[in-house]
């Protein structure tokens, strides 16, 4: 019986080959989301420890490997390494299972897996910095509007893109007016520009509902345990992520 779920053979080669291709760029995401916030270049200087400076050894770099061969600390000074950086990638090879094995045509995977991988980096950026850098979020857009053609169409692309950014935007506007000081910043309505151009009116809808409600829950959880107050700013593009 032919296989017809995905464009991609149900192989153990295939799966694995998807699999360490999405742990490959697992570790450049933790790249991006140390470099980016800082306006540090991506591809240079070579990976190194934060505190001593030295150069991560190649087979040190190894997704998921590396961060066990070496414990979880650096090999020269011995400094802890976040357990974030596993995480990352371990997240990334997952993650590009889905997108392979859930879509028909490589095109859809392959859109799925920049959202996805791009709202991976923005949890983790927004929470440490509170900021989301335009190269994703309007990169993004840009993106997802040129592929829409072949994911949910154009139309719906624009409308998507319109609804989100002109929805957060009135959200922040009505919050400034009423409490006379900003609730929202820029970088979450140029997230959710870019999440109306992959998703479309309803996905974008019901993303900021959810976010809504995580938010919600995370800023109640906070005032219960006296770590927080009504005027606690979150970082809602780490709610929109997930």
């Amino acid at each position: 019986m032919p296989w017809t779920g995905s464009w991609l053979p149900p192989t153990p080669y295939c799966a694995l080959l998807a699999f360490v291709s999405g742990l490959c760029l697992g570790s450049f995401l933790n790249v991006a989301i140390h470099r980016l916030p800082l306006g540090l270049s991506l591809v240079r200087p070579r990976s190194r420890c934060p505190r001593c400076e030295h150069a991560i050894r190649p087979w040190h770099n190894l997704p998921l490997l590396g961060w066990l061969l070496l414990r979880g600390r650096c090999a020269d000074c011995g400094a802890a390494i976040s357990p974030r950086y596993p995480l990352v990638e371990l997240a990334g090879g997952l993650l590009a299972l889905l997108a392979a094995y859930a879509f028909p045509t490589p095109l859809r995977s392959f859109a799925a897996l920049w959202l996805l991988l791009s709202l991976l980096a923005v949890f983790f950026i927004d929470l440490e910095h509170r900021i989301i850098p335009n190269g994703i979020s309007l990169g993004g857009t840009a993106l997802g509007l040129a592929v829409s053609p072949w994911t949910i169409g154009l139309l719906p692309a624009l409308g998507g893109a319109a609804a989100g950014a002109g929805g957060l935007l009135l959200i922040a506007w009505s919050y400034r007016k009423v409490r006379n000081v900003d609730g929202m910043g820029m970088g979450d309505v140029k997230l959710a520009a870019m999440l109306g151009a992959f998703l479309g009116l309803p996905g974008v809808v019901l993303t900021v509902l959810f976010a809504s409600f995580l938010g919600s829950a995370w800023g109640i959880a906070l005032i219960l345990l006296r770590l927080g107050r009504g005027t606690t700013a979150l970082p809602f593009g780490s709610f929109l992520a997930p």
